[in-house]
């Protein structure tokens, strides 16, 4: 439905919404106030962590409120507020190229982590952590990730085609970091005009190479790319760095070549905004935290017939429960989606038909998983590899007894994960108490024995 829609820029919206908690990992901490007058890129709370990253204001403005507010993961979370100045012409904070050329590979990681960027193919994990090659780790090749193999979204076609330059400027950039030999972007077929595009406008000195791919689902998917592409099959828990491949979304490449060359952090994204339920389909530029009712309101509103308002794609996206809602960095779609897409269904008892086993493309079986989910044996699913799941969704969706076997085993995987955590904490904490131990004992022998 948007395909063939440029990329055209939204009006700066009266106000905006930054959650503290955009990424994996911490959430950033504020370092302005209520009251404090802000410029767009200037930055508003910094990175607790290597983990985390920090946040940058996307307009200029005031800041109005530090407060929880309606957060896309359901739960509301702390955000800063700022109402947008109507007499500000929006230039950025500080503008203009960096030189990278004489950087280092930690002052490029550092830069990278500095601009606030994350992921924005939809996981939002932040980008410097992925960049950092491990000691004792070696990358080969750089696989761009320009599949979009979600129905509906175009967010990363229109990139392809309207970002070129900055792309190919973020590949150069992050070759030099991880000292690999080559770049692959995957692009599926029905992407011709992007395919062709980046062809014909690779730099002669950039060792890269366009691979068209097979249209089809879960293609973009970290580990579907690197077997399609490279052959190469990354084991189970383990990460691509372990087959010597790193993995991006091209939106990302873009959003770093834009920050190489005009010193711009991350603080607006391209989103998708489609489906049926909309009245006018767009791709649109968006500063970071406009409200989702805003965006709505630009496309012609929702029709009469609208159902549910997802971010994201139908297979993994969240749906939303209020408008007041703000875009996050990894928010790469808005799907409207009309009564006649939202179907309610009653849940039957599984008939052993092994559908979701021949359509999980991890090879796992989700028919078991979900037996022992539905009665809270989640450390028997550890041993079947549970956290493997990449959620793609498949598994439900060709279910006939439409049981909700990717949301059971997200609770399940959150479940195991926050015990891992306690474990992993109780362990630390016990080896401290350990040396404590150790060191009082070893002070009270040296007293008695100069005694």
């Amino acid at each position: 439905m948007t395909r063939g829609r440029l990329i055209e820029r939204i009006p700066f919206p009266d106000e905006v919404i930054l959650p503290l908690s955009q990424h994996l990992g911490a959430p950033s901490k504020p370092v302005v106030a209520v009251g404090d007058t802000v410029h767009r890129g200037q930055l508003i709370a910094e990175a607790c962590g290597f983990v985390s990253v920090p946040l940058h204001a996307s307009v200029t403005g005031r800041v109005t409120a530090i407060e929880k507010r309606f957060h896309p993961s359901g739960r509301p979370s702390e955000a800063i507020v700022i109402a947008c100045d109507p007499t500000s012409p929006q230039t950025l904070y500080e503008e203009g190229p960096l030189q990278w050329e004489n950087l280092a590979t930690p002052e490029l990681l550092a830069t990278i982590q500095d601009g606030g960027f994350v992921g924005l193919g939809g996981a939002a994990f932040p980008t410097h952590v992925k960049l950092a090659v491990p000691e004792g780790k070696r990358v080969q090749f750089f696989l761009v990730n320009g599949c979009e193999c979600e129905p509906y979204l175009t967010t990363d076609h229109r990139i392809m085609l309207e970002y070129t330059e900055s792309i190919f400027l973020g590949i150069r950039i992050i070759l030099k970091m991880l000292g690999a030999e080559k770049t692959f972007i995957g692009v599926e077929t029905n992407k011709w005009d992007a395919i062709a595009s980046l062809r014909d406008q690779i730099p002669a000195d950039l060792p890269c190479e366009v691979i068209p791919l097979q249209t089809k689902y879960p293609q973009g998917a970290e580990k579907m790319l690197i077997k399609a592409v490279l052959h190469r099959e990354v084991p189970s828990g383990r990460l691509p760095i372990d087959v010597q491949v790193v993995v991006s979304n091209v939106g990302t490449i873009a959003g770093i070549g834009e920050l190489f060359a005009y010193g711009q952090p991350l603080i607006e994204r391209v989103v998708t905004v489609t489906g049926p339920g909309v009245h006018n389909p767009s791709t649109l530029l968006m500063p970071v935290g406009t409200p989702l009712s805003q965006v709505l309101d630009y496309c012609g509103g929702l029709t009469e017939e609208i159902a549910q308002v997802l971010f994201g794609g139908p297979m993994m996206g969240s749906a939303q429960y209020n408008l007041q809602v703000p875009i996050m960095k990894g928010t790469s779609g808005i799907l409207c989606l009309t009564e006649h897409q939202v179907l309610s269904r009653r849940e039957y008892p599984c008939i052993r038909c092994a559908a979701c086993l021949d359509a999980c493309p991890v090879f796992l079986n989700p028919s078991l998983l979900g037996s022992l989910a539905r009665s809270g044996r989640y450390d028997e699913m550890l041993g079947l590899h549970i956290l493997d799941c990449m959620e793609c969704g498949s598994c439900s969706y060709v279910c006939p007894s439409n049981i909700p076997l990717v949301q059971r085993f997200r609770v399940a995987k959150g479940l195991l994960r926050e015990q891992q955590a306690r474990e992993k904490v109780a362990k630390e904490r016990e080896a401290r108490e350990q040396q404590e131990r150790a060191k009082v004992g070893g002070d009270v022998q040296e007293k008695v024995g100069s005694k």
